[in-house]
């Protein structure tokens, strides 16, 4: 497959939406001197998965395709949370709910093409296949994790671990890219090591002066 074709205007536009979400996150971080968690940053994450599901299928990438739907879902919760789905049409809110799952689907009704297309070791060994599957699963589960912090605080929080999840998710994506030969992958990453790494001071900032404080 070339290294850039004209999908890959697709996939750099998702990789915009998440680098501009991460820096709308981290420029109101740092006029708050704290982590904030604004409402512009899910709503660019969302159209972000919603372009960058698009792009797995159409470079035939389960790695990429299957774990954007899933953040897609958590990403759509969270503005719940924040009531954000509140201000749109409900056919808007449906439309967004079903898009990313059509998409998904509209591969895996035939399974042997589908198997051809996604699961062919000549297209994509398979060892890179779970190691791109593992770091893309790593950026869901710090949605999920996410989720569930936030569900016991019953509002949208971004914890500490993820930011460290994040890190972690965002090397091994970037080492998948280079294998791919994906410059999508490659250098869409590169923002979100900055703003990873400023997130994980600005905590660790936080919880040294909380300290200080109790003394």
């Amino acid at each position: 497959m070339a290294i850039i074709t004209w999908f890959t205007a697709v996939g750099a536009a998702a990789q915009i939406l998440f680098a501009a979400r991460m820096l709308v996150q981290w420029i109101l971080s740092e006029r708050a001197r704290a982590v904030v968690n604004p409402a512009l940053f899910w709503w660019l994450s969302l159209l972000g998965s919603l372009l960058m599901s698009l792009y797995g299928y159409l470079r035939h990438d389960l790695a990429i395709m299957l774990w954007q739907l899933i953040s897609y879902y958590v990403y759509i919760y969270n503005l719940k949370l924040k009531r954000e789905l509140q201000r749109i049409p409900k056919i808007a809110t449906a439309l967004l709910i079903l898009a990313p799952l059509a998409l998904l689907l509209s591969e895996v009704h035939d399974f042997e093409e589908f198997a051809a297309l996604f699961l062919n070791e000549e297209h994509i060994p398979y060892w890179l296949l779970v190691f791109g599957s593992t770091g893309q699963a790593l950026f869901t589960l710090r949605f999920i994790y996410q989720l569930y912090v936030s569900r016991r605080a019953q509002q949208s929080v971004l914890p500490p671990l993820f930011w460290i999840i994040s890190l972690i998710a965002c090397l091994m994506v970037q080492i998948y890219g280079v294998f791919r030969l994906d410059v999508v992958l490659i250098f869409g990453q590169m923002g979100g090591l900055i703003t990873y790494v400023r997130n994980i001071m600005l905590y660790r900032k936080g919880h040294y002066a909380a300290e200080a404080a109790k003394k």
